[in-house]
């Protein structure tokens, strides 16, 4: 069995489903002890349950600052350190300027930016030295997207968080990188369409966008995840890792 990440500890927020879920399943793969958090606690209770005895769930809301302490003060309890952080949590829906609402900006950018920076400041004191923080971007933090614009401009913060963290954790040696996902088969991009109908129309046009000619499985992110927390990624850093299919770079 390979198990590059064996006794490592790590934490992927929004763990319970989709990107979130396949990378915990490829970090207990490779020998990792994982938790995830989760917002409903049915989800992450099945969530668990699948992934098995190497999985804690922890029911946390990325955006509530008091959850992610809660969050930390179990792994600090139960774990004393943090080698690996998913910082994964995050979502959004569609509206083409003219409609953007003051709801549908702070809710995008309170999970995906806020969320995203409380999850790791708060993580600090838990990193070990040499430990490895991934974030979530998106092919949409270097394209444009009708309809997306908060969506995509969430993410494009995302990724200079990565290379800003990157110096400002240089001495510990961490590491910080973003992982950037084209069209990935979840429920969130199933969600941005009102019945099967219309959701099947969407997945086909997206797959008809990517050269390899299908849509991403979460999985397929896991390992470009768990890559980025080993130590076979030990010089890459500041990096955003398109897993795309080649959507956004031809």
């Amino acid at each position: 069995m390979n198990t590059p990440l064996n006794d490592k500890i790590a934490l992927v927020t929004g763990g319970s489903s989709g990107i979130g879920l396949g990378a915990a399943k490829e970090l207990i793969a490779q020998g990792a002890q994982v938790f995830i958090t989760g917002r409903r606690q049915a989800e992450l209770d099945a969530a668990v349950a699948e992934l098995g005895p190497k999985a804690t769930g922890i029911r946390a809301d990325a955006a509530v600052l008091a959850d992610l302490d809660t969050v930390y003060a179990q792994i600090a309890r139960t774990a004393g350190r943090l080698d690996i952080l998913f910082a994964n949590a995050g979502g959004g829906d569609m509206l083409p300027l003219g409609a953007i609402t003051e709801e549908h900006f702070d809710r995008i950018f309170g999970t995906n930016v806020r969320g995203v920076l409380f999850t790791v400041q708060k993580a600090l004191p838990l990193l070990s030295e040499g430990a490895s923080v991934i974030l979530t971007s998106s092919t949409v933090s270097i394209q444009g997207t009708a309809n997306f614009s908060v969506y995509s401009a969430s993410k494009a913060a995302v990724r200079n968080f990565a290379r800003s963290w990157a110096l400002d954790l240089k001495d510990r040696k961490i590491r910080v990188n973003a992982v950037s996902p084209g069209p990935v088969r979840t429920p969130g991009l199933g969600g941005l369409a009102a019945d099967e109908a219309t959701r099947q129309g969407l997945f086909d046009y997206l797959a008809a966008q990517v050269p390899l000619g299908r849509l991403g499985e979460p999985g397929e992110i896991g390992k470009a995840v768990a890559f980025l927390a080993s130590d076979a990624a030990s010089f890459v850093n500041g990096i955003e890792l398109f897993v795309d299919g080649g959507m956004a770079q031809v």
